[in-house]
């Protein structure tokens, strides 16, 4: 019989320097140094998420406003609820980028050109489903994309778009039914 020797498994320890180093600029809140060089990156990526958010606000507002049509008024009630949706994202996304120590951007000048998905002014109630929907399928990649790119490097980030991309999700489904019943 053939002896097999095996090593005992690494154990679990936490990172002692770590720890020390979290004791150390206390003014810097929940960023401690374990946050790395990726913290500007993740605040640049949220900001960019928060322009597409307040952007898809003032998109689904309009589009509540100027529904019309023997449906519409379903339908541009479930844009209201849409925008209210995405303005609570963007509420999350500025908390989030403050939490890091960064600083939300919701200056209006620019706002379009650092959102990913666009703003429409279609008057037709197809066209507008239809908008909406292509922006809701930028969303779901673009979350998906950012969970990719944080991964493990700031677990509280990815959970919330994670939260995000479900809501999001959800939404392509429902302008995805709206748009077959047209």
């Amino acid at each position: 019989m053939k002896k097999t020797t095996t090593e005992a498994p690494e154990r679990l320890q936490l990172d002692e320097a770590a720890i020390e180093a979290a004791r150390q600029d206390i003014g810097d809140g929940a960023v401690t140094p374990g946050y790395g060089p990726w913290r500007d990156d993740i605040v640049r990526l949220l900001n960019d998420a928060l322009a597409t958010e307040l952007v898809c606000v003032l998109r689904y507002k309009r589009h509540h406003f100027t529904a019309k049509g023997l449906a519409s008024p379903a339908i541009a009630d479930e844009f209201m609820v849409h925008a209210n949706e995405e303005a609570a994202h963007a509420d999350r996304l500025a908390e989030r980028i403050v939490q890091l120590g960064g600083e939300p951007d919701f200056c209006p000048d620019g706002l379009s050109e650092r959102s990913h998905a666009g703003y429409d002014e279609s008057a037709e109630l197809k066209a507008m489903v239809k908008s909406n929907l292509v922006a809701e399928r930028v969303a779901v990649e673009t979350y998906r994309q950012m969970i990719q790119l944080v991964g493990d490097k700031d677990p509280t980030t990815r959970r919330l778009l994670e939260e995000i991309l479900n809501d999001e999700e959800e939404h392509a489904d429902e302008l995805a039914d709206l748009l077959e019943q047209r």
